[in-house]
C-alpha cells in the first residue's frame, strides 16, 4: 500500500524525534553528536520555523476569539445605548405633550393620565393604549389629545392595557352642538372612520366647516371637547331632520400620545 505524502512526512518526523532522544539519552561521544547536529541543522531549523508558525497560528486564533468576544460585547453595549436613546426620546415626547397640555390649561379642567398608543385597528375603529386597571383606568372614560380633541372612550380594560373605541365606531353616540350657532344634534359613528351629525331640525342652518364640540347632555363626555368640522350637509324634503358628515380633527396615523380623563 502506497503511503501518502503527509503520512510519510509524519513518519519521518517521528523517527527524527526518536533519533535525537536516543542521541541525548545514550552514551555517545561528543564528536559523533557534533557530526549529527551539524548535518541535522537544516532539518532542526525547518522544524523550529514550523513550530514558530504553528505557535503564531494558534496565537492568532486566540486573538481572533478575543476580538470576536470584544466585538459581541461592543454590540451589546451599542444596543443598550440605543435603547437608552429611544427611552430618552420617548421621555422627551411625553414632556412635550405634557407642556402642550399645560399650555392650554387642560390640567385645570380635568384630571388626566398620559397614555401611549401601542396598537391601532383601523378596521374596527379602535386603538390600544398602555394604561389599564393598575393605573385606575375604568370603562367609559373619555380619551382626548393634548389639543383637547375628542378621540373616543375606554371600551375594555385589562391590567396593563385598555381598548379605546374611536368616535367613528358604530357603538359611539353622544350629544354635540355647532360651536357658534347653538345648534344641537347627536354625533353617531358609522364605522370605517365615518362620523355623522344627526337629529338636527331641518330649519336649522348648518354649513360646511362649522365647528362641532361636545355638550354635557347625556353625561357621556365633558362639554367643550373638539369633535370636528362639518364636511357635507344632507337634507331631504320628506325628513324632519337633516344630517351632516363630520371630518374629525385627528389623524389616526399620527396618534401617539393621548390623555385619559378621570371623572
Amino acid at each position: 500500500m502506497k503511503l501518502s505524502y503527509r503520512v510519510r512526512i509524519g513518519i519521518i518526523s517521528v523517527l527524527i524525534v526518536f533519533f535525537f532522544l536516543a542521541l541525548n539519552l545514550t552514551p555517545v561521544g561528543k564528536e559523533v553528536r557534533n557530526f549529527f547536529y551539524l548535518i541535522s541543522e537544516p532539518i532542526q531549523k525547518f522544524f523550529w520555523r514550523v513550530g514558530d508558525r504553528v505557535s503564531d497560528f494558534f496565537e492568532l486564533i486566540t486573538e481572533i476569539k478575543n476580538l470576536k468576544k470584544e466585538n459581541e460585547e461592543l454590540k451589546l453595549r451599542i444596543q443598550e445605548l440605543m435603547s437608552e436613546i429611544v427611552a430618552l426620546k420617548e421621555l422627551k415626547k411625553e414632556n412635550e405633550t405634557l407642556r402642550k397640555a399645560l399650555g392650554i390649561g387642560l390640567e385645570k379642567e380635568f384630571k388626566l393620565v398620559l397614555a401611549q398608543v401601542i396598537g391601532k385597528d383601523i378596521f374596527k375603529d379602535s386603538i390600544l393604549v398602555n394604561k389599564g386597571s393598575r393605573d385606575n383606568i375604568s370603562k367609559g372614560l373619555p380619551v382626548i389629545t393634548e389639543q383637547k380633541i375628542l378621540i373616543g372612550k375606554i371600551k375594555e380594560v385589562y391590567e396593563n392595557f385598555s381598548k379605546v373605541i374611536l368616535i367613528s365606531h358604530q357603538e359611539s353616540s353622544f350629544d354635540a352642538k355647532i360651536l357658534e350657532a347653538e345648534i344641537y344634534g347627536v354625533v353617531k359613528g358609522k364605522g370605517n372612520f365615518k362620523i355623522f351629525l344627526e337629529l338636527v331640525p331641518k330649519e336649522k342652518e348648518i354649513r360646511e366647516r362649522d365647528l362641532l364640540v361636545t355638550t354635557a347632555l347625556g353625561g357621556i363626555f365633558p362639554k367643550g371637547l373638539l369633535v370636528g368640522e362639518i364636511k357635507e350637509v344632507k337634507k331631504s324634503d320628506i325628513e324632519p331632520f337633516q344630517q351632516a358628515e363630520i371630518k374629525p380633527f385627528f389623524d389616526l396615523k399620527e396618534l401617539e400620545k393621548l390623555f385619559i380623563i378621570f371623572e
